[in-house]
């Protein structure tokens, strides 16, 4: 079997394991458990702790001591002992404490997988521009058959899709140890200063205004990311406590209509050179919290029948420009603004400013207001107006980016990155 073919398995199921349950946990918890939004905040501020330190401590681990594939197999182990687990929890705080251990040992294995990928392709002289993206895109393709394959066997509010990923981590764990050594490249005994050994130097970059305000919009706008991963699937699933959606297809397979958004993410970066080349990096980043006020806006007016499922439809397709416009975007900023040498860090900031700090502010500000302000007497959710206030924290968010970030585009910077 061809290494391109080995690695594109390995990134199926890496996003396989995740795509399982990550959409359709909410159906779970509130309609099978019966449980509520802030203590469902908090298992999605586990995805957001997990990557402040996990991700840093692994990498620390695959740089001194331990193969990178070793770490990596053993990480899904331990993520998914913890995720087989969850059916047998009768109360949302220990829930919490064992979704903790299992992001703590997952959310390091994306950064691991492109690690495992990159020294594989390097090893077989292929070119790693060239060859990545088409193994990648194939972790997009896993996320969205665990999605399907969930609804399609009625498990979308099961525990049986804690088991479904179980077993994918199961395989995946075992399958990484015959995947090509990944040796640490530091010595053990090399030393380097606490300081650089957590990437910490890129938090210099704070002193510097243009590199502050675009890490604290970092953060304001990943807050946003989870939402929809948390609320959507239990947003179109409530429909069917209407007698008039019930039957429709919108609500029977919701989750399926959920990744429609996915599908929106594979075409969206095709374009992201052109819109890069074309706008500028700011602008781009921009379109993206545009992108995010429509994504919430559009599920604020939409239902499952008619003009409605139009405005659903629009807002999965949105999501594309949404989540890649910013995320490659401020990726390309960060590698055309920082010098060479806290790169690397600089870009691990980024991530935890992202899914780490973003992500927490998000879960936690998301269950606490939906229960305060959304949840009415009758315990049934104001599903409108908690889309438009999260609609209503993009535009602001995107309005104070347009004013406050200054950054003159430049097509030939482009270039010469993408050459």
């Amino acid at each position: 079997m061809g290494i391109k073919i080995r690695l594109a398995f390995m990134n199926f199921l890496q996003f396989f394991v995740w795509g399982a349950w990550l959409i359709t946990i909410g159906n779970y918890w509130f309609h099978t458990m019966g449980w509520g939004p802030t203590e469902f905040g908090l298992v999605f501020l586990t995805l957001g702790i997990a990557s402040l330190f996990m991700p840093t401590i692994t990498g620390i681990i695959s740089d001194r001591w331990v193969n990178a594939e070793v770490v990596y197999a053993v990480s899904h182990l331990i993520a998914g002992a913890a995720v087989v687990s969850f059916p047998f929890i009768n109360n949302p705080n220990t829930f919490f404490w064992i979704m903790l251990i299992a992001m703590s040992f997952y959310m390091p294995t994306i950064a691991l997988t492109n690690t495992i990928s990159y020294n594989a392709l390097n090893k077989a002289k292929l070119d790693v521009v060239k060859a990545f993206p088409p193994i990648r895109v194939w972790g997009t393709i896993g996320f969205i058959a665990a999605m399907w394959f969930t609804n399609l066997t009625g498990n979308k509010s099961s525990e049986n899709m804690f088991y479904i990923s179980a077993l994918a981590s199961l395989i995946l764990g075992i399958y990484s140890f015959t995947l090509p050594k990944c040796p640490p490249e530091m010595k053990a005994n090399e030393k380097s200063s606490f300081v650089e050994m957590f990437g910490l130097e890129a938090f210099k970059l704070f002193a510097n205004y243009k590199m502050a305000i675009f890490f604290i919009f970092s953060m304001l706008l990943g807050a946003s990311l989870q939402l929809t991963n948390m609320y959507g699937d239990p947003f179109l699933s409530h429909f069917e406590n209407i007698p008039q959606y019930a039957d429709s297809f919108a609500v029977k397979y919701s989750t399926i209509v959920m990744s429609v958004s996915q599908m929106s993410e594979t075409l969206f970066i095709l374009t992201i050179p052109f819109f890069l080349k074309r706008f500028g990096i700011k602008k781009v980043m921009l379109m993206s919290m545009i992108a995010w006020v429509l994504r919430f806006a559009f599920f604020g007016i939409g239902s499952p029948e008619g003009i409605g499922l139009v405005f659903i439809i629009l807002s999965m397709i949105v999501y594309g420009m949404a989540f890649d416009f910013f995320n490659i975007s401020g990726s390309l900023f960060i590698e055309t603004e920082t010098d060479s040498k806290m790169r690397g860090s600089a870009q691990g900031l980024f991530m935890m400013m992202t899914n780490g700090f973003g992500t927490i502010i998000g879960a936690l500000a998301s269950g606490i207001i939906i229960e305060k302000f959304f949840v009415r007497p009758d315990n049934s959710w104001d599903w409108s107006n908690i889309w438009l206030a999260f609609a209503g924290f993009a535009l602001i968010v995107a309005i104070l980016f347009a004013i406050l970030f200054k950054y003159k585009h430049d097509p030939k910077v482009v270039e010469n990155i993408q050459h």
